[in-house]
């Protein structure tokens, strides 16, 4: 099911984090700070929303690494129910697709719930003070891929915070499936 993401809390400051990531290293968020932004991006290795997004979205962290703008992927879905988000098919996604930012897993959810992810895609769009300014889409596609002329909503959002410290003011949430919360019985 179709999860929407809140919109965005202009000014909500980022929260740090201490995870694992699939180049073997540990990451924090001072490591991902970049001097004009930072993104962090809840995603995870099965979910069609996320797939239907994944070239755009490796192609936009380029040009947003190329900017300036720090930027990491955390999956925090439990492995137990979807066995395709593991650790190892984490270390296998990034590899076979060349990623250039940190895949890092929050095997406890807690930097995830910090956050208030609720889906696979969530992207959060800071400016270089930490400060939220963007918390919409990668662009129009949903479970299929949009068009090849789709305007890249995320990139233009995050170029206008990379300039000016602020993000827009009109933003269409993310949309995707839901995390997978580890059943707390």
């Amino acid at each position: 099911m179709a999860v929407q993401p809140p919109l965005c809390d202009f000014g909500w400051k980022a929260i740090g984090f201490d995870l694992p990531g699939v180049d073997g290293k540990t990451h924090t968020l001072a490591d991902i700070q970049g001097p004009n932004g930072t993104l962090i991006i809840f995603m995870c290795n099965h979910c069609p929303y996320v797939l239907a997004v994944l070239q755009r979205l490796i192609r936009d962290v380029k040009d947003l690494q190329a900017l300036g703008i720090g930027v990491a992927a955390i999956n925090a879905n439990d492995p137990a129910q979807y066995p395709e988000d593991s650790f190892d098919n984490m270390v296998r996604m990034a590899s076979d697709n060349g990623f250039s930012f940190p895949y890092l897993f929050d095997e406890s959810q807690e930097v995830a719930r910090a956050y208030g992810a609720v889906c696979t895609p969530d992207f959060f769009g800071f400016n270089a003070d930490l400060g939220l300014q963007y918390r919409g889409r990668l662009d129009a596609s949903r479970r299929e891929t949009g068009p090849e002329d789709a305007k890249r909503e995320l990139f233009e959002a995050m170029q206008m915070v990379a300039k000016t410290g602020q993000g827009p003011s009109d933003q269409i949430a993310s949309m995707g499936c839901s995390i997978k919360w580890r059943n707390e019985d």
